[in-house]
């Protein structure tokens, strides 16, 4: 039975809430007139589910403030704290009169934010069965800084989705001066990553993607083959794109570095497409390694990932290429100058 509300959007974060079948039962319990899924990851998790959501690219709180009628967010962070701290952050960028209602799977809590609607909050908390608790958002927006709360030691830490250093404190400063970034406090650098982040230009730290931690701690599922001929999308240090940027016409992925062709054959094994990463070694352990049949990893020798996947992307073009043909030519016109790290093409 549908609660008693016109229009009910459930908004999910994450593909935890996914993988610990959270959203599933939720979906069940509340029965809302529609479930978005926010997230590249989350996208995947959702539609390993076989759920019936529908996928958008955009951050929550855009999301959360452009649907009408009674809308809340789900969530399933790693802890209690990284969860209170995420809704604190979605709040916090959101119209404080509309306020937020955020239920947080990780310690079993409804969260009426910033004054959000009791009614609904009452609601969700009697159908579930969670606790019913009160916050008032303090994220402070600052022009100079930018701050990713909740982080573990240790953990890498994103921005726009590349990894840009690896988090010492719970907090991590970030500035940006003339559109450049620069590690404040809280963060062991990582001269790589932010070197790949300034290529693409200016960066407007207040719109930035900002996150620390693993992207997925489940195993993508793999699917059957797909197409033997087609387009080669080429990804270059952005997996975070892929979705964007993929249609039926693509027979295979040539990604370009080890964190981007870690999260695009993960996507990808999923669809069952393969992939052709270029790496260097300098992987940051974000996601559990999950490959479609076909796919191949090679290891520059001597020179960087950017440079020998530049390389072969140069020689690409609009036209189909045949898959297990094209990755065999690229393999002898490598010889010698990267090594082959991963390969399943003989499971195809």
């Amino acid at each position: 039975m549908h609660m008693n509300t016109p229009e009910l959007t459930m908004v999910l974060h994450g593909p935890a809430v996914f993988d610990s079948g959270e959203a599933g039962w939720l979906m069940g319990t509340i029965q809302p007139s529609r479930s978005v899924v926010a997230g590249v990851i989350a996208r995947t998790a959702a539609e390993e589910s076989n759920l019936a959501v529908e996928f958008c690219p955009e951050p929550p709180s855009t999301i959360l403030s452009r649907e009408q009628g009674d809308v809340f967010l789900v969530n399933r962070g790693r802890s209690e704290e990284s969860g209170y701290v995420f809704g604190d952050i979605v709040a916090g960028r959101m119209d404080p009169a509309r306020g937020l209602i955020h239920i947080e799977c990780s310690c079993e809590t409804v969260w009426v934010w910033n004054g959000g609607d009791p009614g609904l909050a009452e609601r969700l908390a009697q159908r579930t069965g969670y606790m019913l608790r009160n916050a008032q958002s303090n994220l402070k927006t600052e022009a100079a800084t930018r701050t990713v709360r909740g982080c573990i030691p240790g953990e890498p830490v994103f921005v726009n989705g590349i990894v840009v250093g690896k988090a010492m404190a719970p907090s991590v400063i970030f500035r940006a001066p003339g559109g450049m970034l620069e590690c404040v406090a809280g963060i062991e650098p990582k001269a790589h990553g932010l070197e790949k982040l300034h290529r693409r230009g200016p960066l407007d730290l207040a719109k930035a993607w900002c996150k620390s931690g693993i992207l997925r701690a489940s195993c993508a599922r793999h699917a059957a083959g797909g197409l033997r001929k087609g387009r080669i999308l080429v990804i270059d240090h952005c997996g975070h794109e892929l979705y964007r940027r993929l249609d039926a016409e693509v027979c295979g992925v040539l990604s370009i570095g080890d964190d981007t062709t870690a999260v695009c054959a993960h996507i990808c094994a999923h669809r069952g497409i393969p992939v052709f990463g270029v790496v260097d070694g300098d992987c940051d352990g974000i996601i559990e390694a999950a490959y479609a049949p076909g796919s191949v990893v090679v290891e520059a020798i001597e020179e960087r990932d950017d440079e020998l996947g530049v390389e072969i992307a140069g020689s690409l073009d609009a036209m189909p290429h045949e898959w297990y043909p094209w990755t065999g030519k690229m393999l002898r016109q490598l010889m010698g100058r990267a090594r082959v790290v991963v390969d399943t093409r003989k499971h195809a």
